[in-house]
């Protein structure tokens, strides 16, 4: 059977789809710039160093707390949930950024980090449902098109946050965020596979769970080539995350873009990130994950050194397309390698791990990033020291065996 539930995955593809406005309005390109510049005043990088905080730190609490709530979700049962929590959480927090006003730095702090912890510890679920839509060997494809219609979902959120930041409108953008992920997460709460029913109780689970995740977390620690692949995963997924959540002030406050070239900017990244991920979904299954991994990192070690020297805004539209084609395809990517060294009914526990390192890897760089920034008054060494992860992470990645093709090529 190579599709085990059309719908189910169809409603999996969709929360993509649904959380990615957040990613693209709030996480990457409206929202930093607003918070940055009219609430804290980006003079001498203060705006970077603040943003900076409050996205380490949200990543900080995901990264402690998912292996464990992994281990609940799979000890009792909640996953779905779990999803729900989080997703509301998220929610909620993003409807509230309506009432920060100039200089509410710790208001939007605190805020900042309610809304990323309910984005990014959702995703601790979310990504555990996948080996359970799809057989082995179609999984790479599978994870590749969540991430393409999840650039359709960005695409789409922020043609409609367009002429709200163009009117100056910013609180019915953030509102029209919280609509839209709340709207398009329905079908995957609706046709998602259950949960299980174990009659055990969430205060019960937790104390079971943390000793699950324990015992999971030894279990994994002896796998040499899973060592091997996290620690690789950790590196280069740190430059990934910082790129994300600085590359919208980097091309505001070292570029000059206005809002409206902010936004063509990412749609940019989004369209091309959504046809690089179509176009490799087969040949992550094909050529294997390993290999897909390692063109993207060559194609983004690039796209970060570049990126130090360019100073017009043409040239930084031209980086950016190729940025885009490498960014859903090295995530999904991953998550397929990953995937090839989880047990059966342990996706909860082991993509909680994932989950661990993914958001421990948003710690180091968004702080380097800051400090940098606000040290030396420029942004421009700041992004010129992410290019260190991703090499860094392309060398250690080769180290690892595994991440083949999972059926072959016909």
């Amino acid at each position: 059977m190579k599709i085990k539930n059309p719908k189910q995955i169809l409603s999996w593809c969709f929360f993509d789809f649904a959380n990615s406005s957040y990613s693209a309005v709030i996480a990457a390109v409206v929202f930093p710039v607003y918070y940055v510049s009219a609430i804290v005043g980006n003079e001498a990088g203060l705006g970077d160093l603040w943003w900076g905080r409050a996205i380490s730190a949200s990543m900080a609490f995901v990264a402690v707390t998912s292996m464990f709530l992994g281990g609940i979700a799979d000890y009792s049962g909640r996953r779905k949930k779990l999803l729900l929590f989080y997703t509301l959480l998220c929610v909620l927090s993003v409807t509230s950024f309506s009432l920060l006003k100039k200089g509410m730095i710790i208001e939007g702090f605190f805020l900042v980090m309610l809304a990323n912890i309910g984005m990014e510890g959702g995703l601790v679920f979310y990504n555990s449902f996948l080996p359970e839509l799809a057989e082995k060997e179609y999984q790479g494809r599978v994870s590749a098109w969540g991430y393409a219609i999840g650039y359709a979902g960005s695409i789409l959120s922020l043609l409609i946050a367009l002429p709200l930041v163009k009117s100056g409108h910013y609180n019915e953008t953030w509102f029209m965020v919280a609509v839209f992920f709340a709207v398009f997460s329905l079908p995957a709460f609706f046709f998602l596979p259950p949960d299980r029913k174990t009659g055990q109780t969430l205060l019960r689970s937790a104390g079971q769970g943390g000793k699950y995740s324990w015992k999971t977390l030894k279990e994994m620690c002896k796998h040499k080539e899973l060592r091997k692949f996290l620690l690789s995963f950790l590196i280069y997924e740190d430059g990934v995350n910082t790129v994300i959540v600085f590359s919208g002030i980097f091309a505001a406050t070292t570029l000059g873009f206005d809002a409206k070239e902010l936004i063509g900017l990412y749609l940019i990244v989004q369209i091309t990130a959504l046809v690089g991920a179509f176009i490799m979904a087969k040949p992550i299954d094909l050529w294997g994950p390993k290999k897909i991994v390692t063109l993207s990192l060559l194609l983004w070690s690039f796209v970060a050194v570049i990126a130090y020297f360019i100073e017009v805004k043409s040239h930084f539209f031209v980086l950016a397309t190729f940025a885009g084609l490498g960014l859903g395809t090295v995530q999904a990517a991953s998550r397929a390698f990953f995937s090839q060294f989880i047990p059966i009914e342990h996706e909860s526990e082991y993509f909680g791990v994932y989950s661990l390192v993914g958001k421990s890897s948003a710690i180091a760089g968004p702080i380097v990033f800051g400090y940098i920034s606000s040290a030396l008054g420029s942004q421009r060494p700041a992004i010129l020291a992410v290019s260190v992860f991703f090499i860094i992470g392309l060398v250690l990645v080769q180290y690892v065996k595994g991440g083949g093709p999972n059926i072959k090529m016909r």
